[in-house]
């Protein structure tokens, strides 16, 4: 059974200046690749859109969706190959779980992969030879009905597919502008409530994920410090919920014979910029699992 992923893909700068983040990604694509995953479906924050839609080209290609960065940035490139076979299977799956706001998967055969995609597939993939299927994330559907379409999703896990989302566990683009200007992309100071914000994440996630009550972790907006700072919109956080789902497997469980060992580790920890954190997290097994293990 291969893992659910959720990656802070950060900013496109991090392509060309990886740093420390771009290390541990590098660190997990060597793992990731041993283990030889048939394909990977990814849902990126920068894939928005008021319904489902799931796509199904041929060959993928890098579209560069971001503008006044460095001209070498956009001379990168990332064809690898689609799957209309496994867009058809992620479609029935998630219009058999009857998801509220999530009946219908519409089909694109056109759109290609945002840099929440292709970014990240380079590090992990960088051959591009692994076929990749994006589905589009819905921003008005809560986080409890993004992690019930991860449940949905759980099964292709068991089918040789690696489940990836990309986001980003703390996103204000406006505060990466300080007064003189961007700030540095890695080793600026921390902002405190960055701290703040993700130690509540990550203790409502251990608490989650021990007791499969996802009640505290869902209404994050509500409950966590400083909230709406580290997310003024939470596109880029709803990623994480759609991963925890498919962590904790679909509702009726499988044989245990199945599932292996749980578990999950914080692989990447930087917070980039100051304010964006870059905490990527692996999720192996299905159901509750323990908590989490130090950061690699």
């Amino acid at each position: 059974m291969l893992p659910a992923i959720y990656v802070s893909h950060g900013s496109p700068m991090l392509a060309i200046e990886p740093g420390p983040s771009g290390a541990a990604f590098d660190a997990l694509g060597e793992v990731l690749r041993k283990r030889k995953p048939r394909a990977v479906l990814i849902v990126s924050a920068h894939w928005i859109y008021s319904t489902l839609v799931v796509g199904t080209r041929e060959r993928q290609e890098a579209w560069h969706d971001f503008g006044g960065f460095p001209r070498a940035l956009y001379a990168l490139r990332y064809d690898a190959p689609g799957s209309p076979a496994l867009a058809d299977r992620v479609k029935a799956l998630v219009e058999a779980a009857h998801v509220p706001g999530a009946a219908v998967v519409l089909q694109d055969d056109e759109r290609p992969l945002d840099h929440g995609a292709w970014m990240p597939m380079r590090h992990f993939f960088p051959a591009a030879d692994v076929p990749v299927v994006q589905l589009a994330l819905n921003p008005y559907l809560p986080p409890s009905a993004q992690i019930e379409i991860g449940r949905a999703l759980a099964p292709l896990r068991d089918e040789g597919v690696l489940v990836l989302a990309s986001g980003s566990f703390t996103h204000n683009l406006q505060e990466v502008f300080g007064a003189g200007g961007r700030r540095e992309q890695h080793g600026s100071p921390v902002e405190p409530y960055v701290e703040a914000f993700r130690g509540w994440m990550i203790d409502a996630l251990e608490e989650a994920l021990a007791s499969g009550d996802t009640t505290r972790i869902t209404d994050y907006r509500a409950q966590a410090p400083y909230a709406r700072r580290a997310h003024p919109t939470d596109e880029h956080l709803l990623p994480f919920f759609v991963a925890l789902g498919a962590a904790l497997g679909p509702h009726e469980g499988v044989p245990a014979r199945q599932a292996p060992a749980a578990g999950v580790a914080r692989v990447a920890d930087e917070v980039t910029y100051g304010v964006l954190a870059m905490d990527t997290f692996v999720f192996e097994g299905l159901g509750t699992l323990p908590v989490l293990s130090a950061a690699a």
